[in-house]
């Protein structure tokens, strides 16, 4: 059983963030010359990067699948009640979907890494590595090289493989200096439902149908929804992928 879809119209068709500045002109060569950087976020990411960018695409990368292995004892969970995040899976023929920010300058490059190994790097458990990134625009042309965060199961905080279920049982009592796991849960489900409609995520969806069969309240109504603790209310539903001017805080992971 899935969540009422009605609401989903009620959301703007576009993630939240800082807003992008104008582009630089193609025909400025210190614009052709200052450095570029594209960071692709596959998990609290799409919805808050937390960093200045000038343009933003939704996406995906090819040869990895998102899977919820990733232990968090500090974003969403604790050392007593960790919490479940999103990694990525090598995964031949699979791909995952999400919104990559490009960068530009040396200010604003150097910004978002350091801002971004803080988050990630420290307090995640994730390393780097270079993907090629489809945007969703027919007319985009070549992929694009990015940086990406990937929970390996060499980091202490990797939790592996469970079941739909367990994961969901986990997530439902993790909270952490962020917000709560079902939070993040379902604000994932909420993008790939509104940006990706056409992509079916297997293992993201029927951990939310596991959750709503936890929590019988949040499937009778969209006001039991919105009083279930540590679900977004209604305004910040609204509100989450709107474009925002503020920066956000230090928040979520991948």
């Amino acid at each position: 059983m899935k969540r009422d879809a009605q609401s989903t119209q009620e959301y703007p068709a576009r993630p939240e963030g800082p807003e992008p500045p104008a582009a630089p002109s193609s025909s400025d060569p210190a614009a052709e010359l200052e450095p570029r950087l594209w960071i692709f976020g596959y998990g609290s990411l799409v919805w808050r990067p937390g960093f200045e960018f000038t343009s933003r695409k939704v996406g995906f990368i090819r040869g990895y699948s998102r899977r919820f292995w990733q232990g968090d004892t500090f974003h969403r969970g604790s050392e007593r009640a960790p919490g479940r995040v999103v990694t990525l899976l090598e995964d031949r023929g699979a791909c995952t979907w999400g919104v990559a920010y490009e960068v530009c300058g040396e200010q604003q490059v150097a910004a978002s890494l350091q801002y971004l190994n803080v988050r990630e790097a420290v307090l995640g458990g994730y390393d780097t590595k270079l993907v090629s990134f489809h945007p969703q625009e027919k007319e985009a042309g070549e992929p694009i090289q990015a940086l990406v965060y990937i929970a390996t199961p060499q980091n202490p905080s990797y939790l592996g493989p469970a079941s739909e279920e367990d994961i969901a049982a986990q997530i439902i009592v993790s909270r952490g200096c962020a917000g709560h796991n079902v939070e993040y849960l379902l604000r994932l489900v909420d993008f790939m439902r509104y940006f990706c409609p056409q992509v079916e995520d297997k293992h993201l969806f029927s951990i939310e149908e596991a959750l709503i069969a936890l929590l019988p309240c949040l499937c009778h109504s969209e006001k039991a929804l919105e009083e279930a603790p540590g679900v977004p209310q209604k305004a910040e539903r609204d509100n989450f992928l709107q474009g925002s001017s503020r920066r956000d805080e230090t928040v979520g992971t991948a």
